[in-house]
């Protein structure tokens, strides 16, 4: 047996290997090409390549940045020229070359090639997608969504070259100018230029002006000899061309078996691997299905199991050993055609292919019926669903997800069908779990009006032919205060809605103190010496408000203001916290009392407390609290004193000394192991253990430094740490931080790199919703449009966004918040296709809805998106004149075309609404040059037109001035008509037939009236001649044949008289 080694890529692709080691790199094929090492041995001519050059002088940035653009070419038996070696190669010594690469080559090995004729545009293309070589046909941009205009991409003029299976019959000589004919007018009829065929090597050539489909069909492979044992013969052939090589004399062992319709043989599988994979997936089957035993080696890709050596050994001398009988051309049972002379070509997935010609047997299987005790999201609009036990309960099938986030699974119970949906909008449910509609506007529409509202930069960006503009709000810190108080404003509104559970609540009053958090650590105030530029218009507003601001202060001071402002922040958010212990003690212990009153810096209450219990000089020390260091440092030393001189403080009450450890600054002591919220601790630190005059960032970085310690509380979410009990066995330490702290963490980070940016703006670090990232998405947005931070790759909770609101059906505001995602150069298209995504899935929402169209189009989105989207909703729902409307004013010419041809046209041209197909095609004229077979479709009618007008306006003709003239645009116009039919095929409804029928009867009966006396009996009977060729209902093509008959007896009735 013949065998053959994986070569793998030396030389560029050795360096750019990390890059893209999961792409197998095509090669160039033929033995001529430049920089060819000696040949390997391979089982046909296309070898590989590689280019040995020195990359010493380029960086790993050079080769990742080229690797961005390169296209992508998977499939083992493609090849392109020139390689990726060779662009690699010449992009490094010419940068900009893969733009403007010299006839780009695509091909598939034993199916043929295309040249892309001039200069062509390689970056970026997805070669695996665009072009598909199969059996006699090549498909250039299958889906017509993505092809791009003719001129661009890859739909340009190219030449193509297909390889045909043609018998050794079909190259003799007597039958060679039989088959070029049959293909000349295959091509022709494809819109395509014929240029040769070899019978050599089987090679038919075509140069194509643009792409969609060419080659031939069922049809046209009858007419043509065809060899199809040639296509069953590769089913021994491995997916490089390898061909394992089987000795046809070797006697087969009477004890062994192979089947001859073995599934593993025909597709060219390992059949040892297919047993294998078979038994790992169903150990204890049936044991009835027994694989054939092997007959060839697939050679193995890098990705394929590997089994150890002593296995390989083993193995091979089975296979060298064992007597084997092959059947040469194995025919699947599945695939087996019973009307067919010859076996049907093999596929890659036997099992995906549609049966041909096989009889289906229908087989009475009951279904299980949709459980509908509960209520689900689709009970209402169906009704005894029926399912087929197969897909449900099969081996394959344990969970789906629908659109919308419907969940569809079986619950691991009998027939029964569970249909839930992902709760996107809980945040705007009351405690009943009922839909708010004042919390949807509360929580979504007024906080985005306000982001609308504040000043932005706007971005053009060009997608193909169209431009969005993608925006970015701009404010300042002098401005951030007010900007603040009103989303505050807003979720005040939302604390007075009545049916709040507790848990919203307790979230929105968070919510409500990390605005004002981000009010005090991010804010600018004015300064002596400097004022915020106001525009003249609103300097009566800015008057009228003036009373309200705070004094200018010294720029030396700030950062004392910030502090007593955080201060004052920290007593805020531990207030409720200190009452709710209080409360607990009922007034039995006064000094208690007074601690719980310091860790919340209420120094008031402490003082008047000890002065009412008559203890003065606490009250004395307590108002010292906090101030100078000299004090702590009196009552630390008194503290030491007394420890030193053996004070036996058990004669003192424990919670005075923990009173008198607090003032020392000792507040590990003062805490004795009990514990104490974060923000309090936090506070402590702040206000009885640094210096008064500490910044905030020396606060804040040595409350991180007793974190990372171990010494302080951990700053735990809000709804873990006031929420219930339970919910604190679901955080561990280090998992996730409340965002109060990672905005501290942001203002002391300096102009160090903060790197905790995707954890921050995360669900979980502010509601216990994991869904919920309504308020962060404006937290992240107004930090960011303040220069506080910049990102480009918090994709996650923009997209998160996006769902809410999708599932809230606010489509137009899901559109507002794509149009903010940042711009990233190696995701260009991101914003355009997740709008076009919204556009096409949401169309029956948005279109409906006037003010959410009118938003979209002030947005600025392409209004040929917007009709698109409506085009495919209303092609889906079965309204195809309004979709061809809208494909139209899409400038989706190509499907414009298909609609107005299979469904339109025709019901209208029944209906005799000639002038409406008329404003049809003359809009779609002008552009037939992007329309595929125009000449065939569309173009028919006008030629309809023109002809009739010409035949019923005998008086102002001078171009069909005679019979024979009128005879030969007839037979012209019919044979477009028959064309068009062949074309067409199935596609073609009837009542398109009908309309053809009716096309050519009337233009029939026209030629028929205009017959003079004047002419000749040959013109008379050559235009009986030409109306037979109509496609005419074969009772008036008889009543013509009577008529030509007729004519013809009436005239040899006159010449012999």
């Amino acid at each position: 047996m013949a065998s053959t080694s994986l070569i793998t890529p030396t030389g560029i692709l050795d360096e750019f290997h990390s890059f893209r080691s999961d792409i197998f790199y095509a090669t160039s094929r033929g033995s001529g090409s430049d920089g060819c090492m000696p040949c390997f041995e391979v089982s046909s001519q296309f070898k590989k390549r590689r280019i040995s050059t020195d990359l010493g002088s380029y960086s790993s940035q050079v080769l990742s940045d080229i690797k961005d653009y390169l296209p992508i070419l998977h499939s083992p038996d493609y090849f392109m020229e020139p390689s990726l070696d060779d662009l690699i190669a010449r992009e490094l010594a010419d940068p900009g070359h893969c733009c403007r690469v010299q006839d780009f080559t695509v091909g598939r090995i034993g199916y043929g090639r295309v040249r892309f004729l001039g200069e062509t545009d390689v970056r970026w293309l997805n070669l695996n997608q665009i072009v598909k070589f199969n059996r006699h046909e090549i498909v250039v941009y299958e889906d017509e969504n993505d092809k791009p205009v003719v001129g661009q991409g890859l739909n340009k003029t190219a030449e193509v070259t297909l390889i045909l299976q043609v018998s050794s019959l079909a190259i003799e000589e007597e039958e060679l100018d039989s088959v070029v004919k049959k293909l000349r007018n295959n091509t022709k009829r494809q819109g395509a230029c014929f240029v040769s065929f070899e019978p050599l090597n089987a090679e038919w050539k075509f140069l194509a002006h643009h792409f969609s489909r060419f080659g031939l069909n069922e049809d046209d492979e009858d007419d043509t000899i065809m060899d199809d044992s040639t296509m069953a013969q590769t089913s021994g052939e491995m997916n490089n061309n390898e061909v394992v090589k089987i000795n046809e004399n070797t006697k087969m062992d009477p004890g062994e078996t192979v089947l001859s319709h073995s599934l593993p043989a025909y597709l060219g599988l390992d059949p040892d691997r297919m047993h294998e994979m078979r038994m790992m997936m169903f150990p204890v089957g049936d044991e009835s299905e027994v694989f054939d035993e092997p007959i060839s080696h697939s050679k193995q890709s890098h990705n394929e199991y590997v089994r150890p050596a002593r296995q390989i050994y083993d193995r091979t001398l089975t296979l060298t050993n064992s007597p084997l009988t092959v059947r040469k051309t194995p025919q699947a049972l599945l695939e087996y055609n019973m009307n067919a002379a010859a076996p049907s070509p093999p596929r890659n997935i036997l099992m995906t292919s549609q049966s041909n010609g096989m009889p289906l047997r229908s087989a009475n299987i009951e279904g299980f019926n949709l459980d509908l005790k509960c209520e689900t999201p689709i009970s209402g609009n169906h009704f005894n669903n029926i399912v087929d036990a197969g897909l449900f309960m099969g081996r394959s099938f344990r969970v789906g997800w629908g659109p919308n986030g419907v969940l569809v699974h079986t619950g691991g119970l009998s027939s029964i069908i569970n249909i839930e949906k992902v709760a996107l909008g809980k945040v705007v449910m009351d405690e009943n779990d009922k839909v708010k509609e004042e919390l949807i506007d509360l929580c979504f529409v007024s906080p985005l009006n306000l982001h609308k509202s504040i000043n932005r930069e706007k971005v053009e960006v060009e997608v193909g032919d169209f431009k969005i503009k993608l925006q970015k709000p701009v404010s300042d810190r002098f401005l951030l205060s007010e900007i603040c108080r009103d989303y505050i404003r807003i979720i005040e509104k939302q604390l007075d809605v009545p049916g709040l559970a507790m848990s919203t609540r307790t979230s929105l009053m968070h919510q409500v103190m990390v605005w004002e958090l981000i009010k005090v650590l991010f804010s600018e105030r004015g300064i002596q010496g400097y004022s915020k530029p106001v525009n003249v218009e609103e300097e009566e507003e800015e008057m009228m408000h003036e009373k309200d601001d705070l004094p200018e202060i010294d720029v030396e001071a700030l950062p004392l203001v910030r502090r007593a402002e955080f201060s004052y922040w920290l007593q805020e958010s531990v207030c409720h916290r200190v009452q709710e212990e209080i409360s607990y003690l009922n007034g039995t212990n006064d000094l208690e009392q007074i601690f719980l009153h310091l860790t919340g810096r209420q120094l008031d209450a402490a003082v008047e407390l000890a002065a009412s219990r008559g203890d003065v000089r606490l009250g004395c020390l307590l108002s010292q609290a906090g101030g100078s260091i000299v004090s702590r440092s009196d009552v630390a030393r008194q503290l030491d004193l007394w420890r030193m001189n053996g004070l036996d403080f058990n004669f003192i009450e424990k919670d005075r000394m923990r009173l008198y450890e607090l003032l020392s600054g000792d507040i590990q002591g003062s805490l004795d192991d009990s514990k104490i919220h974060w923000k309090r601790y936090l506070g402590l630190l702040m206000w009885y253990h640094l210096p008064p005059d500490s910044s905030l960032h020396v606060i804040v970085n040595a409350y991180t430094q007793l974190i990372e310690k171990g010494s302080a509380p951990y700053p735990v979410p809000v709804y873990i740490d006031e929420g219930p009990v339970e919910g604190a066995s679901n955080w561990s330490v280090g998992n996730r931080f409340d965002i109060a702290y990672y905005l501290m963490l942001l203002y002391a980070k300096e102009d160090k790199e903060f790197g905790v940016l995707k954890t921050m703006f995360t669900a979980f670090s502010s509601t216990h919703d994991a869904l919920d990232y309504h308020m962060i998405w404006h937290q992240r947005a107004i930090l960011e449009a303040n220069g506080v931070f910049s990102s480009n790759d918090l994709h996650v909770l923009d997209m998160s966004f996006v769902s809410q609101l999708l599932s809230l059906g606010q489509c137009h505001w899901a559109i507002y918040v794509v149009l903010h995602m940042p711009y990233r150069d190696d995701f260009p298209c991101l914003q355009a296709s997740v709008i076009k995504e919204i556009l096409f899935q949401y169309c029956e929402l948005w279109n409906t809805q006037e003010v959410q169209r009118k938003f979209i189009e002030e947005l600025g989105v392409p209004l040929a998106w917007m009709h698109e989207a409506m085009g495919v909703y209303f092609n889906y729902n079965g309204d195809l004149a309004t979709a061809l409307d809208h494909y139209l004013e899409s400038y989706n010419w190509q499907k414009a075309h298909t609609i107005f041809m299979t469904s339109v046209a025709p019901s209208l041209f029944l209906s005799a609404k000639h002038s409406e197909i008329w404003r049809l095609v003359t809009s779609m004229e002008d552009y037939k040059q992007e329309i595929a077979n125009w000449d065939l479709g569309a173009g028919i009618f006008i030629s309809y037109y023109h002809l009739k007008g010409s035949l019923q306006e005998d008086s102002i003709m001078s171009d069909l001035d005679s019979l024979e003239r009128k005879s030969a645009a007839c037979e012209e116009f019919f044979s477009c008509l028959n064309e068009s039919l062949a074309v067409w095929g199935s596609r073609l409804p009837i009542d398109a037939r009908v309309a053809y029928s009716k096309m050519g009867e009337e233009i029939c009966n026209l030629l028929h009236v205009n017959e003079e006396d004047q002419s000749t009996f040959e013109a008379q009977l050559s235009s009986f001649e030409t109306i037979v060729s109509a496609p005419l209902p074969e009772d008036l093509r008889a009543c013509h044949l009577q008529e030509a008959i007729s004519l013809f007896t009436f005239h040899l009735s006159e010449l012999a008289s």
